[in-house]
């Protein structure tokens, strides 16, 4: 944690409440974006973070030799308008991915060494690329017509709904490989598997980031560059200007027709306001006891929205000498429990660092052994992908997001079959004084670091104008 952010001692208030105009829960990426816009338009607010630092689902993790990884969320890219901008606002440069040779596919068990790809279809069967092509633009299609804003009010919005992402590729893709493939992708995307995301939710969230081409590229997509310095800078910097109280979870809010009563853990303990903005993921906001009751929508909302699950990986090498071999350190696996790598070196290519993803069901299988099995599990794939000069490896780390007490998963929350139709309109709705951030709230790009400025910069506009304050979010 930065000197810069520090643990606000209210020792001295005794029994006296402390007093502020909005009380932000969360100090990730939204609820900074958030308070920050409010700070902006001259309205005082604290935000309460249950972890010791601020960052939420970004987490910067540093080596000895400097070397600077992300375990969280990382990467930024084209059209993610309001994240990009925030990032020039505060002094925060980007740079690309290496993204230069060709990328690695496992298609198959049986496959001994992988394809040599570019694009990540190249090579496969003809029927399989036709197959995918065919599943992909009937995709594109039905997103389309999903509102971002009321995706409930699609024209056939019961129909998606009432299904999986699963049940769909079943139902219309007609070879095993692509199949697999389009799993790997909703796996990739939402640390899930096909049979855990509602079709609406899928068709929703690509249509929100772009259609698939975007979510899932790396040039010219999702993946094109990292922030300088790791991505948890990023709600660092914002921090620096905010009033951050850190080891604070929230545990009650008292709300009424004047404000709010926050009890938390933190020094002081409790914080009355006129209104609060919580930016956690929706699961997490049934941990808090609300008085009075949220109402069954809501209520019903906060045990309907569960968290990915995934373990981010790192494993340093003294040099990426894959590149030398002409490739670009991306990987991708439809049948090994790492599905996903990708080059992390830093950018000045001091250190390899390959970054592999154990998403969905692998993740909730392997999450349980001890971690040096686990490495060994990693090892042994990127062994299969890049050859023996994988096994030797200077460093490891990672980080296993469904052992986060206050993050309950990753990458964001997802809505199951019947969600978004029976009880969507609960997500954004403010109750009273209480109003809704976080990216899983956002219209455009959800589940992204600019899902998660949007929605901050909406929340801290409802805010504004509930309390009559000229706001600039």
């Amino acid at each position: 944690m930065p000197d810069s952010v520090t643990l606000v001692s209210l020792s001295g208030y005794g029994d006296t409440m402390e007093e502020t105009r909005v009380v932000v829960i969360g100090a990730g990426i939204s609820g900074l974006t958030a308070a920050r816009r409010l700070a902006q338009s001259g309205c005082e607010a604290v935000v309460l973070e249950a972890r010791d630092r601020v960052g939420g689902r970004t987490l910067n993790h540093t080596f000895e030799d400097g070397t600077v990884v992300e375990m969280g969320g990382q990467w930024v890219g084209p059209t993610q308008d309001r994240v990009l901008a925030l990032l020039d606002e505060i002094g925060l440069g980007t740079f690309p991915t290496y993204n230069d040779g060709m990328d690695l596919l496992v298609a198959r068990s049986s496959q001994t060494r992988p394809k040599k790809v570019k694009g990540q279809r190249m090579m496969m069967a003809p029927q399989v690329l036709i197959d995918l092509g065919v599943a992909q633009q009937r995709l594109h299609r039905m997103a389309r017509t999903v509102p971002l804003m009321e995706p409930w009010t699609a024209a056939r919005a019961a129909e998606w709904d009432g299904q999986t992402a699963e049940s769909w590729l079943r139902r219309n893709v007609r070879t095993r490989v692509a199949r697999d493939f389009l799993r790997l992708m909703v796996t990739s995307v939402f640390s899930c598997e096909a049979t855990d995301v509602s079709l609406l939710h899928l068709l929703f969230y690509c249509h929100s980031g772009g259609l698939w081409d975007r979510l899932l590229g790396t040039a010219n997509g999702a993946q094109q560059d990292r922030i300088m310095g790791g991505s948890q800078s990023l709600s660092i910097r914002m921090a620096e200007t905010i009033d951050v109280r850190l080891a604070s979870p929230v545990r009650r809010v008292d709300h009424d027709d004047t404000g709010v009563t926050v009890h938390h853990d933190g020094a002081g303990g409790k914080i009355r306001a006129q209104a609060l903005v919580s930016a956690l993921p929706p699961m997490l906001t049934g941990r808090i006891g609300w008085n009075p009751g949220l109402g069954g929508q809501r209520e019903q909302l906060t045990q309907n929205v569960p968290m990915g699950a995934v373990i981010k990986t790192m494993t340093v090498y003294d040099e990426p000498w894959w590149r030398a071999d002409e490739l670009s350190g991306q990987a991708f696996s439809l049948v090994d429990p790492v599905s996903v790598v990708f080059d992390n070196s830093p950018p000045d290519s001091s250190r390899g660092v390959l970054l592999a993803f154990i998403e969905g069901r692998a993740a909730r299988d392997l999450g349980p052994i001890p971690m040096h099995e686990r490495r060994e599990v990693v090892t042994r794939q990127l062994q299969r992908f890049f050859g023996d000069r994988a096994l030797r490896s200077i460093d490891y780390v990672e980080q296993d997001w469904c052992q986060e007490e206050w993050s309950g998963g990753c990458y964001s929350g997802r809505m199951t079959p019947g969600v978004w139709t029976q009880l969507g309109p609960a997500l954004r709705q403010p109750i009273g004084r209480l109003h809704w951030a976080g990216t899983e709230t956002a219209d455009v790009w959800n589940g992204y670091f600019d899902g998660a400025v949007r929605a901050g910069e909406r929340a801290a506009t409802e805010v504004a104008v509930m309390l009559g304050i000229e706001s600039d979010a």
